[in-house]
């Protein structure tokens, strides 16, 4: 079985415009250089800011050039693909004729995309219920970043997927994480910052004025030497948005190279203990907790996924750490 569906491919073009060109506009000159690109698209990636000239973004598609100016564009075009059925396995917490509950294991993506053309979650649900085809995105309602592990709800049926995307958008639906962060926090509270894309890295997002809302709270589960264990919950679904929330505040999770950077490593810390942290590869978030109206009885469910082995081992070598320094935060 498969699945047609649109994806986001990025595109980077480079060129010099000639002087020929002085004193015509921005969108008919990019015509002329990228002729494989109809004018239409480039005046719509020239007001998105996906051009620079000699390195400074333009977004007037009228402005004229002088000529032997460096054309640099990085966009997303959607492009269609056929996504087929993996026997991939599925770690199944819940499902009936409705719904499908996983327990998502880390390095396993969502959904298909640049980097990653198969081997997804999509691709396992194709198999698993071929019927999912004729849902958009085979059902998937939410996503987590790939490194992410825990649980997630996708809808067998349109009708199930119209409901639950509704409580998601509502925020009826109810997810918790657990995390562990760097420093060692004094209390629980709220990050309610907007979230956009970054201003220079594609790849990520930032606290941004111009941003979607989005308000994080956390709660401390356990307090270490140099770090904090976490319980978190969302009241909206941005983008990395706890990865997010929690650098800007400066306290990024352990293991996250996109917002954190290479490990910290604690004063006095053991070989042993660096040595953890330092093999912990990816951001250290489980989606823990997952609450829901069932789209068809209404009845509600709660749904738990105890945390992955690797995160327990690394909550042990942090907690071994902080008793060898002969503190008790508790």
């Amino acid at each position: 079985m498969s699945e047609s569906a649109s994806q986001s491919q990025h595109i980077t073009l480079t060129g010099i415009i000639d002087q020929t060109q002085f004193d015509r506009r921005l969108d008919q000159v990019l015509a002329d250089l990228f002729p494989e690109y109809s004018r239409s698209k480039l005046k719509e990636w020239i007001l998105a800011g996906f051009v620079q000239l000699d390195g400074e973004v333009v977004t007037v598609a009228r402005q004229k050039v002088l000529g032997h100016e460096q054309v640099d564009i990085n966009a997303e075009v959607a492009v269609q693909v056929q996504n087929v059925a993996q026997d991939i396995e599925l770690d199944i917490i819940f499902e009936d004729e409705h719904v499908l509950v996983i327990n998502k294991p880390a390095g396993l993506v969502v959904h298909p995309g640049a980097g990653n053309s198969d081997g997804t979650v999509l691709n396992a649900l194709l198999a698993h219920c071929p019927e999912i085809e004729t849902v958009a995105r085979a059902g998937i309602v939410h996503r987590l970043d790939k490194d992410t592990t825990g649980l997630m709800v996708v809808a067998k049926t349109l009708l199930a997927q119209t409901y639950l995307v509704e409580q998601l958008q509502t925020r009826v639906m109810s997810r918790e994480y657990e995390a562990l962060v760097t420093g060692t926090m004094v209390a629980g509270g709220m990050v309610d910052e907007p979230i956009g894309r970054h201003p220079s890295k594609r790849t990520a997002m930032a606290v941004r004025e111009t941003g979607k809302e989005a308000t994080t709270h956390y709660r401390i589960i356990e307090k270490f030497r140099n770090h904090t264990h976490l319980r978190l919950k969302l009241e909206s679904g941005r983008t990395h948005q706890i990865r997010v929330h929690m650098a800007h505040i400066r306290h990024s999770l352990v293991g996250d190279q996109l917002y954190g950077g290479r490990p910290r490593m604690p004063k006095a810390a053991s070989e042993s203990f660096m040595a953890a942290l330092r093999g912990f590869k990816r951001q250290a978030l489980h989606a823990a907790q997952l609450s829901f109206s069932h789209p068809i009885t209404e009845d509600w469910l709660t749904f738990k996924a105890p945390l992955p082995d690797d995160f327990v081992a690394l909550l042990d070598a942090v907690r071994e750490d902080t008793a060898e320094h002969g503190l008790d935060l508790d």
